[in-house]
């Protein structure tokens, strides 16, 4: 979702509430410590037993299995045929005593003796090593398994290219690429821009060398000239926070703050802004950056009100400020895998100015 950018307030409230710590965030908090230890436990239990299991499938003897450690006493214990089972008191880890190895207790005596058929230092080396490599191992499986389970839950959210049927609003450093607003990008090199991301086409020139940008402009298509060197412009320190373009989404108000200079200007939830000051600005972008080089002077306005009438709006703005009490909310559209099987969209806000004829929607 697009958010208003600093400079420019669309429907913030100016004063915010102040939010006192009551007793229900004191329980939100003491769930959240709760949830850290639990989610803690769990994978020091998994990493412990990718250890455990190994050294009993070679018949090495576990003498202890800790969750958490236990200097001077711990706070719960059972012993189990040749393991004791328990719970230390300090959150810091876990670990399993294998007879034969110096590990976490750092007990050296049982290495003074003879070496036994049930000690870690008697196995074969391969043995050995796995047993050491089992708790990383785990960790290792773990990660693509909750990775993938997130994935197929609640996937990744993209904007595609397609839903952005207004093309582009280009900076400084896309118009050095040769792009212009509203231009609608098809493909990067041999690579299709499928999905709405303005480092894609970056990683495209800076990784693969791509050569030509395709773009649809007026209804035609054009490829545009990577020019020389441009992989290095792009790398650069000076423009590593730079961006070449963004989406270009249509301006409409969808809420007034009561008492704000909008207010009193007179417009209105639903309208649209169609100039500001003399320059068209249909799209949210214009009237941004006409809202901010107009240093905070009167906007002489013209707004189209229910889709037939255009009106001649004055909004007087605040000594030194810009933002003028009028809360758009762009309508892009996203898409997500769902078990990376399914694409479904999600709209951001009914009623928004997207929706209508030629534009996607759910």
């Amino acid at each position: 979702m697009q958010s208003a950018p600093e400079g420019l307030s669309f429907g913030i409230k100016q004063f915010a509430k102040s939010n006192n710590l009551t007793h229900s965030n004191r329980m939100d908090y003491v769930v959240m410590i709760g949830q850290l230890l639990l989610s803690l436990s769990i994978l020091i239990i998994l990493h412990e037993m990718g250890h455990f299991f190994p050294a009993r499938w070679f018949k090495t003897r576990v003498e202890k299995f800790y969750l958490f450690f236990d200097p001077w006493f711990s706070l719960f214990k059972f012993k189990k045929g040749e393991t004791e089972y328990g719970l230390g008191w300090l959150p810091l880890g876990g670990y399993v005593k294998i007879s034969g190895m110096i590990d976490e207790s750092m007990d050296t005596e049982q290495m003074k003796g003879e070496p036994q058929p049930w000690e870690f230092r008697s196995k074969p080396a391969w043995q050995r090593l796995v047993i050491m490599l089992g708790g990383v191992t785990v960790n290792f499986i773990l990660g693509f398994l909750i990775f993938g389970m997130v994935l197929w839950r609640w996937g990744q959210e993209y904007l595609p290219a397609a839903n952005v049927p207004d093309g582009i609003f280009v900076d400084s450093l896309g118009m050095d690429l040769g792009l212009k607003d509203g231009d609608q990008i098809l493909s990067i090199g041999n690579k299709p821009f499928a999905e709405f991301n303005e480092r894609a086409v970056a990683r495209e020139i800076v990784f693969n060398e791509a050569q030509t940008l395709t773009v649809r402009r007026t209804g035609q298509e054009i490829k545009l000239p990577v020019p020389e060197n441009f992989a290095r412009v792009l790398v650069s320190h000076d423009n590593k926070d730079k961006i070449m373009f963004s989406p270009r989404f249509p301006f409409k108000i969808q809420e007034v703050v009561k008492g704000s200079p909008a207010d009193e200007g007179g417009i209105k939830a639903e309208d649209e802004v169609l100039s500001m000051n003399g320059v068209p600005t249909r799209y949210y972008q214009e009237v941004r950056r006409e809202n901010m080089q107009s240093k905070g002077k009167p906007l002489q306005m013209q707004v189209l009100r229910n889709k037939k009438d255009t009106l001649s709006l004055t909004v007087t703005l605040q000594q030194g400020r810009h933002d003028w009490g009028a809360d758009v909310q762009p309508g892009i559209f996203f898409s997500r895998p769902s078990g990376g099987i399914t694409l479904w969209l999600k709209r951001c806000r009914q009623g928004s100015p997207w929706v209508g004829p030629g534009y996607p929607t759910m």
